[in-house]
């Protein structure tokens, strides 16, 4: 395959009271492994993590590759620098946030597929059914060398940003791609809806 998955999970929870919310369980798994399970059929998936030993490493399949971030206390650049370094560098990158609950096998495929059918495009953004961008976003292998310059916590906006006349949006069902839980009251309100 000619994709290399990559899951930001350096981040510190800090919102969530002394919990951890990528331990968090969706269908009695958590939520990060669930993720990385969906995702290891689709091709190569690798974690970034604070440190080797950090705690959510025991609950990685060994698959799974863990890219370690040391400066992982300057945000979410930082996970998808030392990601993207760590990458081979002849795969497209797939970013796909780890506390995302809703996102689905089939919507993995389906991003994949849009990259197949939209060869024109650099960046594949899943979007909510109304259409507002979500994650997983698929980027070119040519955008690599991006990764390298983002500061700060705001993801991968800025190349998102800088390449929009070329980004085709992936509408996948309801609001799985926008639904991310961040806080105990989030994970709350998520599991009495269901």
């Amino acid at each position: 395959m000619n994709i290399a998955i990559l899951i930001p999970a350096a981040g510190a929870s800090s919102r969530m009271g002394g919990r951890d919310k990528l331990l968090e369980e969706v269908g009695g798994v958590p939520v990060l492994r669930r993720l990385v399970d969906l995702c290891l059929p689709h091709g190569s998936v690798h974690v970034t993590l604070p440190a080797p030993d950090h705690p959510r490493a025991a609950i990685l399949p060994d698959a799974a590759r863990i890219v370690t971030v040391p400066d992982w206390r300057a945000g979410m650049s930082a996970s998808l620098r030392a990601g993207a370094a760590a990458l081979p560098p002849d795969l497209d990158i797939m970013v796909l946030p780890a506390d995302m609950p809703e996102i689905t096998g089939d919507d993995i495929a389906r991003m994949i597929a849009a990259r197949a059918g939209a060869p024109e495009a650099l960046i594949w953004q899943a979007t909510g059914d109304d259409g507002t961008p979500g994650h997983p976003v698929l980027f070119d292998k040519s955008l690599r060398g991006s990764f390298a310059a983002l500061s700060g916590d705001e993801g991968a906006r800025a190349i998102v940003t800088a390449h929009r006349g070329r980004r085709h949006l992936v509408p996948l069902p309801g609001q799985r791609a926008r639904i991310d839980l961040d806080t105990p009251e989030d994970w709350a309100a998520w599991r009495s809806r269901g």
